[in-house]
Protein backbone atom coordinates (compact mmCIF):
# COMPACT_ATOMS: atom_id res chain seq x y z
CA UNK A 1 0.00 0.00 0.00
CA UNK A 2 2.87 2.22 1.27
CA UNK A 3 5.07 1.67 -2.17
CA UNK A 4 1.58 2.22 -4.24
CA UNK A 5 1.44 5.64 -2.39
CA UNK A 6 4.97 6.57 -3.61
CA UNK A 7 4.28 5.61 -7.33
CA UNK A 8 1.73 7.93 -7.32
CA UNK A 9 3.47 10.62 -5.75
CA UNK A 10 6.14 9.96 -8.40
CA UNK A 11 3.68 10.35 -11.14
CA UNK A 12 1.96 13.34 -9.88
CA UNK A 13 5.21 14.77 -9.62
CA UNK A 14 6.80 13.81 -13.06
CA UNK A 15 3.26 14.82 -14.55
CA UNK A 16 3.93 18.43 -13.07
CA UNK A 17 7.30 18.75 -14.17
CA UNK A 18 6.19 17.70 -18.28
CA UNK A 19 3.59 19.98 -18.17
CA UNK A 20 6.08 22.65 -16.91
CA UNK A 21 8.54 22.02 -19.19
CA UNK A 22 6.62 20.92 -22.11
CA UNK A 23 5.39 24.93 -23.26
CA UNK A 24 9.60 25.47 -23.20
CA UNK A 25 10.11 22.66 -25.15
CA UNK A 26 7.61 23.09 -27.79
CA UNK A 27 8.01 26.93 -27.83
CA UNK A 28 9.51 28.15 -30.88
CA UNK A 29 12.98 30.63 -30.99
CA UNK A 30 11.54 34.21 -31.36
CA UNK A 31 11.54 35.33 -34.84
CA UNK A 32 14.11 38.55 -33.81
CA UNK A 33 16.39 36.14 -32.43
CA UNK A 34 16.28 33.88 -35.44
CA UNK A 35 16.93 36.78 -37.64
CA UNK A 36 19.69 37.74 -35.65
CA UNK A 37 21.48 34.41 -35.69
CA UNK A 38 21.54 34.41 -39.46
CA UNK A 39 22.62 37.66 -39.60
CA UNK A 40 25.89 36.79 -37.64
CA UNK A 41 26.76 33.75 -40.37
CA UNK A 42 26.99 36.57 -42.78
CA UNK A 43 29.91 38.18 -41.15
CA UNK A 44 31.71 35.38 -39.53
CA UNK A 45 32.80 32.11 -40.68
CA UNK A 46 34.87 29.18 -39.77
CA UNK A 47 38.82 29.08 -40.59
CA UNK A 48 38.24 25.52 -41.16
CA UNK A 49 35.45 23.93 -43.02
CA UNK A 50 32.62 21.88 -40.62
CA UNK A 51 33.79 23.44 -37.56
CA UNK A 52 31.69 25.67 -35.45
CA UNK A 53 28.79 26.69 -37.98
CA UNK A 54 28.54 23.27 -39.22
CA UNK A 55 25.23 22.81 -36.62
CA UNK A 56 23.55 25.57 -37.43
CA UNK A 57 21.20 24.05 -39.88
CA UNK A 58 18.46 27.14 -40.77
CA UNK A 59 16.66 24.50 -42.69
CA UNK A 60 16.19 21.89 -40.34
CA UNK A 61 13.19 21.21 -38.04
CA UNK A 62 14.91 21.42 -34.56
CA UNK A 63 14.61 24.35 -32.52
CA UNK A 64 18.26 26.44 -32.90
CA UNK A 65 18.06 26.35 -28.87
CA UNK A 66 18.95 22.84 -28.66
CA UNK A 67 20.49 21.88 -31.91
CA UNK A 68 22.79 24.89 -32.51
CA UNK A 69 26.51 24.96 -30.92
CA UNK A 70 26.97 27.69 -28.51
CA UNK A 71 23.32 28.83 -28.74
CA UNK A 72 21.42 29.04 -25.21
CA UNK A 73 17.76 30.43 -25.01
CA UNK A 74 15.49 30.75 -21.87
CA UNK A 75 12.19 31.69 -21.93
CA UNK A 76 11.62 35.63 -21.04
CA UNK A 77 8.29 37.37 -20.93
CA UNK A 78 6.56 34.20 -23.05
CA UNK A 79 9.35 33.98 -25.65
CA UNK A 80 12.22 31.79 -26.41
CA UNK A 81 15.20 34.34 -26.35
CA UNK A 82 18.87 33.92 -26.98
CA UNK A 83 20.46 34.65 -23.65
CA UNK A 84 23.92 33.16 -24.40
CA UNK A 85 25.94 33.26 -27.40
CA UNK A 86 29.59 31.24 -27.39
CA UNK A 87 31.27 31.72 -31.17
CA UNK A 88 33.85 29.51 -32.11
CA UNK A 89 34.77 25.73 -30.28
CA UNK A 90 37.32 27.02 -27.88
CA UNK A 91 39.47 23.83 -28.32
CA UNK A 92 43.20 24.18 -28.46
CA UNK A 93 43.40 22.57 -32.06
CA UNK A 94 40.34 24.75 -33.46
CA UNK A 95 41.62 28.06 -35.74
CA UNK A 96 38.50 29.73 -34.51
CA UNK A 97 36.39 31.81 -36.61
CA UNK A 98 36.78 34.68 -39.20
CA UNK A 99 35.27 37.77 -40.45
CA UNK A 100 34.05 40.61 -38.08
CA UNK A 101 31.35 40.75 -35.53
CA UNK A 102 27.69 41.98 -37.08
CA UNK A 103 26.65 45.07 -35.57
CA UNK A 104 23.09 44.20 -37.27
CA UNK A 105 22.90 40.55 -35.67
CA UNK A 106 24.15 41.41 -31.65
CA UNK A 107 21.98 43.82 -31.36
CA UNK A 108 18.98 42.07 -32.00
CA UNK A 109 19.92 39.39 -29.15
CA UNK A 110 18.45 42.07 -26.51
CA UNK A 111 17.85 39.30 -23.78
CA UNK A 112 21.82 38.30 -24.46
CA UNK A 113 23.33 37.91 -20.64
CA UNK A 114 26.57 36.30 -22.26
CA UNK A 115 28.67 37.25 -25.37
CA UNK A 116 31.95 34.96 -25.61
CA UNK A 117 33.89 35.04 -28.73
CA UNK A 118 36.84 32.24 -28.78
CA UNK A 119 40.12 32.86 -30.23
CA UNK A 120 40.53 33.10 -33.60
CA UNK A 121 41.32 35.50 -36.53
CA UNK A 122 37.87 37.81 -36.05
CA UNK A 123 38.73 41.50 -37.14
CA UNK A 124 36.74 44.88 -37.46
CA UNK A 125 35.44 46.87 -34.80
CA UNK A 126 33.58 46.00 -31.38
CA UNK A 127 29.88 47.39 -32.35
CA UNK A 128 29.76 50.82 -30.55
CA UNK A 129 26.55 50.68 -29.19
CA UNK A 130 26.58 47.21 -27.44
CA UNK A 131 26.24 48.57 -24.39
CA UNK A 132 23.41 50.55 -25.66
CA UNK A 133 21.59 48.22 -27.11
CA UNK A 134 21.96 45.02 -25.00
CA UNK A 135 21.61 45.59 -21.57
CA UNK A 136 21.26 42.68 -19.82
CA UNK A 137 25.10 42.07 -20.96
CA UNK A 138 27.02 40.14 -17.67
CA UNK A 139 29.65 38.69 -19.55
CA UNK A 140 32.18 39.95 -22.49
CA UNK A 141 34.77 38.00 -23.67
CA UNK A 142 36.47 38.67 -26.87
CA UNK A 143 39.71 37.50 -26.74
CA UNK A 144 42.80 36.42 -28.73
CA UNK A 145 41.34 37.46 -32.13
CA UNK A 146 42.22 40.86 -34.29
CA UNK A 147 39.85 43.36 -33.38
CA UNK A 148 40.60 46.83 -33.58
CA UNK A 149 39.52 50.26 -32.96
CA UNK A 150 38.83 51.34 -29.53
CA UNK A 151 36.98 50.02 -26.50
CA UNK A 152 32.89 51.25 -27.23
CA UNK A 153 32.38 54.05 -24.41
CA UNK A 154 28.72 52.59 -24.19
CA UNK A 155 29.61 49.75 -22.39
CA UNK A 156 30.06 52.00 -19.50
CA UNK A 157 26.19 51.69 -19.48
CA UNK A 158 25.62 47.97 -18.80
CA UNK A 159 24.88 48.22 -14.97
CA UNK A 160 24.71 43.97 -14.95
CA UNK A 161 27.97 43.35 -16.58
CA UNK A 162 30.32 41.14 -14.32
CA UNK A 163 33.59 40.27 -16.51
CA UNK A 164 34.93 42.50 -19.56
CA UNK A 165 37.74 40.41 -21.63
CA UNK A 166 39.18 41.95 -24.39
CA UNK A 167 42.40 41.00 -24.21
CA UNK A 168 44.66 39.76 -27.01
CA UNK A 169 43.77 42.37 -29.78
CA UNK A 170 44.86 45.24 -31.65
CA UNK A 171 42.83 47.77 -29.50
CA UNK A 172 43.43 51.09 -29.83
CA UNK A 173 43.06 54.82 -27.76
CA UNK A 174 42.51 54.81 -24.37
CA UNK A 175 39.99 53.21 -21.38
CA UNK A 176 35.97 54.88 -21.33
CA UNK A 177 37.15 57.36 -18.64
CA UNK A 178 33.59 56.02 -17.20
CA UNK A 179 34.28 52.51 -17.66
CA UNK A 180 35.88 51.40 -14.15
CA UNK A 181 33.99 54.02 -12.02
CA UNK A 182 30.37 53.13 -13.73
CA UNK A 183 29.84 49.73 -13.33
CA UNK A 184 28.69 48.78 -9.72
CA UNK A 185 29.14 44.83 -10.76
CA UNK A 186 32.20 44.77 -12.62
CA UNK A 187 34.51 41.83 -11.05
CA UNK A 188 37.16 40.98 -13.44
CA UNK A 189 38.34 43.83 -16.27
CA UNK A 190 40.99 42.64 -18.75
CA UNK A 191 42.25 43.97 -21.17
CA UNK A 192 45.64 43.02 -21.88
CA UNK A 193 47.52 42.83 -24.80
CA UNK A 194 46.41 45.71 -27.05
CA UNK A 195 47.84 49.13 -27.59
CA UNK A 196 46.03 51.12 -25.69
CA UNK A 197 47.39 54.42 -24.51
CA UNK A 198 46.48 57.10 -22.11
CA UNK A 199 45.90 56.99 -18.60
CA UNK A 200 44.83 54.42 -16.33
CA UNK A 201 40.84 56.12 -15.09
CA UNK A 202 40.22 56.83 -11.54
CA UNK A 203 37.90 53.66 -9.70
CA UNK A 204 35.59 54.31 -8.09
CA UNK A 205 35.02 54.43 -4.09
CA UNK A 206 32.53 51.70 -3.89
CA UNK A 207 34.06 49.76 -6.51
CA UNK A 208 34.02 45.59 -6.38
CA UNK A 209 36.39 44.77 -9.02
CA UNK A 210 38.74 41.99 -7.54
CA UNK A 211 40.79 41.52 -10.88
CA UNK A 212 42.78 44.10 -13.09
CA UNK A 213 45.04 42.91 -15.89
CA UNK A 214 46.16 46.28 -17.94
CA UNK A 215 49.47 44.28 -18.81
CA UNK A 216 51.29 44.59 -22.18
CA UNK A 217 49.89 48.11 -23.62
CA UNK A 218 50.75 51.54 -23.93
CA UNK A 219 49.31 53.12 -20.79
CA UNK A 220 51.31 55.79 -19.21
CA UNK A 221 51.23 58.40 -15.91
CA UNK A 222 50.87 56.88 -12.64
CA UNK A 223 49.07 55.10 -10.22
CA UNK A 224 45.22 55.91 -9.94
CA UNK A 225 44.82 57.37 -6.48
CA UNK A 226 41.85 55.20 -6.19
CA UNK A 227 42.48 51.60 -6.15
CA UNK A 228 39.61 49.11 -5.53
CA UNK A 229 39.99 47.80 -2.38
CA UNK A 230 38.61 44.56 -2.85
CA UNK A 231 41.19 44.18 -5.48
CA UNK A 232 43.09 40.48 -5.41
CA UNK A 233 44.81 40.13 -8.78
CA UNK A 234 46.51 43.59 -10.13
CA UNK A 235 48.79 43.43 -13.53
CA UNK A 236 50.05 46.73 -15.08
CA UNK A 237 53.30 45.33 -16.31
CA UNK A 238 54.73 46.45 -19.83
CA UNK A 239 53.83 49.71 -19.91
CA UNK A 240 54.89 53.42 -19.99
CA UNK A 241 53.87 53.80 -16.05
CA UNK A 242 56.33 56.02 -13.55
CA UNK A 243 56.17 57.84 -10.19
CA UNK A 244 56.48 56.05 -6.98
CA UNK A 245 54.41 53.68 -5.73
CA UNK A 246 53.37 55.20 -2.27
CA UNK A 247 50.65 52.77 -0.96
CA UNK A 248 49.59 49.45 -0.82
CA UNK A 249 46.86 48.95 -3.74
CA UNK A 250 44.30 46.49 -1.59
CA UNK A 251 44.90 44.84 1.40
CA UNK A 252 43.43 41.82 -0.57
CA UNK A 253 45.95 41.26 -3.10
CA UNK A 254 48.00 38.14 -3.72
CA UNK A 255 49.06 39.04 -7.14
CA UNK A 256 50.93 42.02 -7.63
CA UNK A 257 52.55 42.82 -10.79
CA UNK A 258 54.21 46.30 -12.02
CA UNK A 259 57.20 44.63 -13.46
CA UNK A 260 58.66 47.03 -16.77
CA UNK A 261 57.45 50.36 -16.19
CA UNK A 262 59.20 53.68 -15.01
CA UNK A 263 58.16 53.40 -11.26
CA UNK A 264 60.65 54.88 -8.82
CA UNK A 265 61.44 55.81 -5.67
CA UNK A 266 61.89 53.34 -2.54
CA UNK A 267 59.27 50.66 -2.36
CA UNK A 268 57.01 51.10 0.88
CA UNK A 269 57.25 48.38 3.43
CA UNK A 270 53.59 47.57 3.86
CA UNK A 271 54.29 45.52 0.25
CA UNK A 272 55.78 43.17 2.10
CA UNK A 273 53.17 40.92 3.58
CA UNK A 274 53.45 37.20 3.07
CA UNK A 275 49.57 37.18 2.04
CA UNK A 276 50.91 38.83 -0.95
CA UNK A 277 52.72 35.81 -2.00
CA UNK A 278 53.43 36.71 -5.65
CA UNK A 279 54.78 40.14 -6.57
CA UNK A 280 56.69 41.32 -9.25
CA UNK A 281 58.39 44.77 -9.31
CA UNK A 282 61.66 44.41 -11.76
CA UNK A 283 62.75 46.25 -14.36
CA UNK A 284 62.06 49.48 -12.94
CA UNK A 285 64.04 52.42 -11.20
CA UNK A 286 63.29 51.72 -7.42
CA UNK A 287 65.75 52.47 -5.17
CA UNK A 288 66.64 52.65 -1.52
CA UNK A 289 67.19 50.42 0.83
CA UNK A 290 64.07 47.82 1.44
CA UNK A 291 62.69 48.05 5.03
CA UNK A 292 60.99 45.06 6.96
CA UNK A 293 57.13 45.06 7.17
CA UNK A 294 55.65 46.50 10.50
CA UNK A 295 55.12 43.20 12.77
CA UNK A 296 50.83 43.28 12.79
CA UNK A 297 51.24 43.36 8.86
CA UNK A 298 53.96 40.25 8.51
CA UNK A 299 52.13 37.56 10.98
CA UNK A 300 53.90 34.73 8.97
CA UNK A 301 56.28 33.72 7.00
CA UNK A 302 56.24 33.75 3.10
CA UNK A 303 55.77 29.62 2.21
CA UNK A 304 55.52 27.61 -0.96
CA UNK A 305 54.82 29.16 -4.30
CA UNK A 306 55.68 32.45 -3.11
CA UNK A 307 57.33 34.65 -6.08
CA UNK A 308 59.55 37.77 -5.27
CA UNK A 309 61.08 39.70 -8.02
CA UNK A 310 62.99 43.05 -7.53
CA UNK A 311 65.80 42.19 -9.83
CA UNK A 312 66.86 44.82 -12.09
CA UNK A 313 66.32 48.03 -10.13
CA UNK A 314 68.90 50.17 -8.06
CA UNK A 315 67.84 48.98 -4.54
CA UNK A 316 70.65 48.95 -2.07
CA UNK A 317 71.78 48.59 1.64
CA UNK A 318 72.24 44.84 2.82
CA UNK A 319 69.90 41.76 2.28
CA UNK A 320 66.95 41.65 3.65
CA UNK A 321 66.56 38.88 6.33
CA UNK A 322 62.92 38.49 6.18
CA UNK A 323 62.60 37.51 2.31
CA UNK A 324 64.68 34.23 3.59
CA UNK A 325 61.54 31.88 3.39
CA UNK A 326 60.50 32.99 -0.03
CA UNK A 327 60.50 29.82 -2.27
CA UNK A 328 61.84 31.86 -5.12
CA UNK A 329 63.73 35.13 -5.09
CA UNK A 330 65.34 37.59 -7.29
CA UNK A 331 67.19 40.09 -6.10
CA UNK A 332 69.60 40.16 -8.85
CA UNK A 333 70.81 43.49 -10.60
CA UNK A 334 70.74 45.92 -7.67
CA UNK A 335 72.99 47.91 -5.60
CA UNK A 336 72.65 45.66 -2.59
CA UNK A 337 75.73 45.12 -0.25
CA UNK A 338 77.28 43.55 2.42
CA UNK A 339 76.70 39.54 4.04
CA UNK A 340 73.91 37.44 2.93
CA UNK A 341 71.76 36.42 6.15
CA UNK A 342 72.91 33.13 6.72
CA UNK A 343 69.23 31.80 6.97
CA UNK A 344 69.44 32.38 3.11
CA UNK A 345 72.21 29.89 3.05
CA UNK A 346 70.68 27.07 5.31
CA UNK A 347 66.46 27.49 3.35
CA UNK A 348 68.85 26.91 -0.12
CA UNK A 349 70.39 23.81 1.41
CA UNK A 350 67.68 22.49 2.65
CA UNK A 351 65.55 22.94 -0.72
CA UNK A 352 63.26 25.20 0.91
CA UNK A 353 64.16 28.32 -1.37
CA UNK A 354 64.06 26.49 -4.86
CA UNK A 355 65.60 29.95 -6.89
CA UNK A 356 67.93 32.36 -5.39
CA UNK A 357 69.41 34.54 -8.03
CA UNK A 358 71.77 37.08 -6.13
CA UNK A 359 74.33 38.01 -9.37
CA UNK A 360 75.34 41.91 -10.23
CA UNK A 361 75.43 43.22 -6.61
CA UNK A 362 78.12 44.28 -4.00
CA UNK A 363 77.81 40.85 -1.87
CA UNK A 364 80.63 39.85 -0.11
CA UNK A 365 79.84 37.16 1.43
CA UNK A 366 77.83 33.78 1.51
CA UNK A 367 78.99 32.01 4.35
CA UNK A 368 78.49 28.42 3.81
CA UNK A 369 79.49 25.93 6.84
CA UNK A 370 82.65 24.63 5.37
CA UNK A 371 83.31 27.42 2.48
CA UNK A 372 84.20 24.36 0.10
CA UNK A 373 81.37 23.18 -2.89
CA UNK A 374 78.47 21.49 -1.28
CA UNK A 375 75.87 19.92 -4.17
CA UNK A 376 72.22 21.65 -3.96
CA UNK A 377 69.23 20.03 -3.71
CA UNK A 378 68.08 18.79 -7.03
CA UNK A 379 65.71 21.59 -8.34
CA UNK A 380 67.47 24.36 -6.66
CA UNK A 381 68.69 27.47 -8.68
CA UNK A 382 71.82 29.63 -6.87
CA UNK A 383 73.65 32.21 -8.77
CA UNK A 384 76.08 34.30 -6.83
CA UNK A 385 78.23 35.63 -9.83
CA UNK A 386 79.63 39.08 -10.46
CA UNK A 387 79.42 40.02 -6.36
CA UNK A 388 82.80 41.49 -4.18
CA UNK A 389 83.45 38.12 -3.40
CA UNK A 390 84.94 34.83 -4.97
CA UNK A 391 82.01 32.90 -5.13
CA UNK A 392 81.42 29.21 -3.67
CA UNK A 393 81.36 27.11 -7.04
CA UNK A 394 78.15 26.11 -6.22
CA UNK A 395 76.71 29.69 -6.38
CA UNK A 396 77.39 29.33 -10.00
CA UNK A 397 76.53 26.26 -11.42
CA UNK A 398 72.67 27.32 -11.59
CA UNK A 399 73.42 31.23 -13.30
CA UNK A 400 71.65 32.15 -16.45
CA UNK A 401 73.29 32.52 -19.81
CA UNK A 402 72.04 36.17 -18.80
CA UNK A 403 74.51 36.46 -15.91
CA UNK A 404 77.43 36.67 -18.23
CA UNK A 405 80.59 38.47 -17.45
CA UNK A 406 83.85 37.62 -14.22
CA UNK A 407 82.62 35.47 -11.63
CA UNK A 408 83.63 38.60 -9.10
CA UNK A 409 83.23 42.24 -9.71
CA UNK A 410 86.53 44.56 -10.09
CA UNK A 411 87.90 45.68 -6.42
CA UNK A 412 87.35 49.49 -7.55
CA UNK A 413 83.70 49.00 -8.23
CA UNK A 414 83.31 47.37 -4.65
CA UNK A 415 85.27 49.70 -3.18
CA UNK A 416 83.08 52.30 -3.37
CA UNK A 417 79.95 50.31 -1.73
CA UNK A 418 81.87 48.04 0.36
CA UNK A 419 85.09 50.48 2.23
CA UNK A 420 87.68 48.52 3.36
CA UNK A 421 85.96 45.12 2.16
CA UNK A 422 88.99 42.84 -0.35
CA UNK A 423 87.38 40.04 -2.49
CA UNK A 424 87.61 36.34 -0.90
Amino acid sequence: MQSGNIFRHRLTLFLTLVVSISPTIQQELAAGDLNALHQITYTLTDVKTGGFFSTWNFTSPENPCYSFAGVTCDVVNNQLRVVSLYLGTGLSDSPGLAGTISATGIYDLTELTQLILYPGIVTGFIPSLIGHRLKNLRVISLTNNRLTGTIPASISELQNLHTLDLSHNELTGVIPPMLPSALPELRVLVLAYNNIAGEIPEFSDESHLIHLDLRNNKLSGTLPVTIPAMLRYLSLSSNGLWGPVNYVPSSYLVYLDLSMNKFSGPLPNSLFRSSLSSMYLQRNNFSGEVQPPPPSSFPEPYGPGSTVDLSHNFMSGEIPSFLNSVETLFLNNNHFSGKVPESYVTNVFAGATKTLYLQHNYLTSFPMENNGETVLPEGVALCLSYNCMVPPAVGLRACPASAGGPVSRPFRQCSVFNSGNSLG
